[in-house]
């Protein structure tokens, strides 16, 4: 299983599970693909895109899971991220984890990534 990992806002996930499909977030449905990150990449993107954010979700899905749909596409300084240009069932997610953050907003993905 190759890991890709989608940091979400709980509630997000929480109403995507209401309908079975994860349609994506608001910078997902804007670029036209859901943005995934590997085990090396989550945490970069975490204090990138999410610091200071609590209430988030880590939703790992196994990157064959998804099929054709998904590519490994070049983003921050030339590394190759997963990018899924379709809906994501939320029957594919493998973990949902909550993410704990500390008191600098910092994230603690401790025993969430593989």
């Amino acid at each position: 299983m190759t890991p890709i990992y989608k940091i979400v806002p709980a509630e997000l996930w929480r109403a995507a599970e209401a309908k079975g499909v994860f349609d994506g977030a608001p910078v997902d449905l804007a670029d036209g693909y859901i943005h995934f990150s590997t085990a090396s990449q989550t945490r970069e993107t975490a204090e990138k895109h999410f610091k200071g954010q609590t209430g988030l979700l880590l939703v790992t899905v196994a990157a064959e899971d998804v099929g054709a749909a998904l590519r490994w596409e070049p983003s921050r300084g030339g590394q190759l991220f997963p990018h899924l240009y379709a809906p994501l069932t939320c029957a594919a997610a493998r973990a949902v984890h909550a993410i704990p953050a500390d008191s600098d907003g910092r994230h603690d993905f401790s025993g969430l990534l593989a």
